[in-house]
């Protein structure tokens, strides 16, 4: 798919804004300001971004633990999830979710989750519901590969095939399950080989290559929409730090992030390319970074301003009646 300079300014916008966010949680994250655990998504922004420039409000994610750059990717709003996570009243969900578990429906977008494998059977019903109101849609779940391993993630991959969903199942594979290599916890050499034994496709794709993780999104969400069913799609790429804010990473060799930084930064790559073909040009590019520096010193600004929320506020979204 030919991409227009808009789209191309969009995705880099996307990308940079992702990894501005996450390498400014990263510092404010050991101020000790912020509550619970922090997830970083740096690194991985390549995938998000892929799959997201090809949706619209008709579509539906559901994200996992690591779900900053999903939330972004659809358009949930910068501000408010940085609120979320230093748990203010201002926040996506009040507060009260925190980084683990930043949702916003209204921009179809179902939730970060501590669960892993929790996302799958969500799009399940995702899936469903547009499949019976004939809306089009398209539910996506991003998972890593250590839930690739888990029953719901199976069962899910089963079901949407059985009931012909308009679902595709995106395993981010950044090589660690936590602390444990991929290579020894799964199976098999691609997490991908084992959607034949659910009839549905399987591709592999370079993670850190906007472009090819968008063109195989893009066949994948269109084959859903035209109700030809669900995909299977492993994105290979690497996170630039731990599973969590904290990590020591004594699983990693020794300068594995540094070299990985400086050879295979999706960023680098995007640049690289839409500048040697002239499709876009560095200045363009820099008027990007510019702005969303500034957007992203606004947000934590705002955020530590903002009021924690009141007391009169701890039961509401617990409960709920028909």
């Amino acid at each position: 798919m030919q991409l227009s300079k808009d789209d191309l300014l969009k995705a880099y916008r996307m990308m940079k804004t992702i990894r501005e966010f996450e390498e400014r949680l990263h510092v404010e994250f050991a101020t000790g300001e912020i509550p619970g655990f922090v997830h970083l998504y740096a690194g991985e922004e390549a995938s998000a971004t892929g799959f997201c420039m090809h949706l619209d409000e008709r579509d539906k994610i559901a994200s996992n633990h690591r779900g900053h750059g999903h939330s972004i990717g659809k358009g949930c709003d910068v501000h408010a999830m940085m609120a979320e996570i230093y748990g203010r009243g201002t926040g996506l969900c009040g507060g009260k979710g925190g980084s683990m578990h930043i949702a916003d429906l209204s921009k179809g977008m179902m939730g970060a989750n501590g669960i892993v494998g929790g996302g799958p059977p969500l799009i399940c019903g995702a899936g469903l519901a547009a499949k019976k109101l004939k809306t089009k849609g398209v539910a996506i779940a991003f998972f890593g590969d250590g839930a690739s391993n888990q029953g719901t993630t199976m069962e899910s991959l089963n079901l949407a095939s059985v009931w012909n969903l308009p679902c595709v199942f995106v395993c981010e594979n950044n090589g660690y399950a936590e602390a444990t290599s991929s290579k020894y916890s799964v199976s098999c050499d691609d997490a991908a080989d084992r959607a034949s034994a659910f009839n549905m496709p399987g591709v592999v794709v370079d993670g850190h290559d906007f472009f090819a993780v968008h063109e195989a999104a893009g066949e994948a969400i269109n084959r859903a929409r035209e109700g030809k069913g669900p995909t299977l799609i492993e994105c290979k790429l690497n996170r630039y730090y731990g599973h969590f804010e904290g990590d020591a990473q004594t699983y990693r060799g020794k300068d594995e992030v540094k070299n990985l930084r400086a050879t295979i930064d999706c960023l680098d790559q995007f640049r690289a390319k839409v500048t040697s073909a002239s499709l876009l040009d560095d200045a363009d590019l820099n008027a990007i970074d510019s702005d969303v520096a500034e957007l992203i010193d606004d947000a934590v600004e705002k955020a530590k301003a903002a009021p924690m929320p009141a007391a009169a506020e701890l039961l509401t979204d617990v409960y709920i009646s028909y």
